[in-house]
């Protein structure tokens, strides 16, 4: 189905991985239209309740963007494609697919994560990432700025003072300093690192999936909202959640003191 990705869906878990390992699972623009293309598919296939984004190899999440492949594309149109443009019309419906796909994204994040690789990791809702990896905003080493998402998600994560360093520096923060900061939610050993999120993920492929795409809508408005916009969105996804399935099933089980067999509906 997808030319640089590997796509698999098994046991209600979609796994993601960019595929291009020669060089470094860098973003080209065929694999931003594929990650994009494969997170859409992901979001209507009713047997999928939790998304794995990883990348291919022992050494690369993804090392940002393809630039050879970016000279290559600017050429082809004449000169016409600007950064921005490609932006536009690449990044960004990536980075928006995953925000607002109504499903838990892991990031297993087992390699270098640099400039807009660093962006996709970031997208994810919860990342899990080896010892040995590392996050670079290295866009200031080429004379640009963070982009698809970086100058969105490092603030809300680390504060201001510290997404500010990182981005003017570039520097790596390797996992074990980026679960400190709070950038990730766990850094492992490598050896560990499937482990670590196969229980993650085991855990999201038998939760209440609609109630969970629920708070991550809510969550992300939060970011931009106020106090009263927050209670009413809860209300009404609350009266929505109500209706739902695994509500009934949730609060079934807790009346008979049984564990909950949620089925993502």
């Amino acid at each position: 189905m997808y030319e640089n990705l590997l796509y698999d869906v098994t046991d209600s878990v979609c796994r993601i991985t960019l595929n291009r390992p020669q060089v470094y699972n860098a973003l080209s623009p065929g694999l931003i239209g594929d990650i994009t293309a494969a997170i859409e598919a992901a979001g209507t296939d009713e047997q999928v309740r939790v998304v794995v984004i990883t990348g291919a190899g022992d050494k690369a999440f993804s090392s940002g963007a393809d630039l050879k492949e970016g000279v290559t594309q600017a050429a082809s149109s004449g000169g016409q494609l600007t950064l921005g443009d490609s932006l536009r019309e690449t990044y960004h419906p990536m980075i928006r697919a995953i925000r607002n796909l109504p499903k838990p994204v892991i990031g297993r994040v087992n390699g270098v994560a640099a400039g807009a690789g660093c962006s996709l990791a970031l997208a994810c809702d919860v990342i899990i990432c080896a010892d040995e990896a590392y996050f670079s905003q290295i866009f200031v080493n080429i004379g640009l700025m963070p982009d698809a998402g970086s100058t969105f998600f490092l603030p809300r994560l680390i504060g201001p003072q510290r997404a500010f360093e990182l981005c003017s520096t570039g520097r790596r923060v390797y996992g074990p300093e980026a679960a400190q900061l709070g950038l990730v939610s766990r850094s492992v050993p490598m050896a560990d690192l499937d482990a670590a999120v196969d229980a993650v993920v085991g855990y999201y492929a038998g939760a209440a999936t609609r109630a969970i795409g629920a708070m991550k809508k809510v969550l992300n408005q939060s970011l931009y909202s106020d106090l009263d916009h927050q209670l009413d969105q809860e209300a009404d996804n609350q009266d929505l959640l109500g209706r739902s399935a695994d509500a009934m099933e949730g609060i079934g089980a807790f009346l008979m003191k049984r564990k909950a067999n949620f089925l993502g509906k």
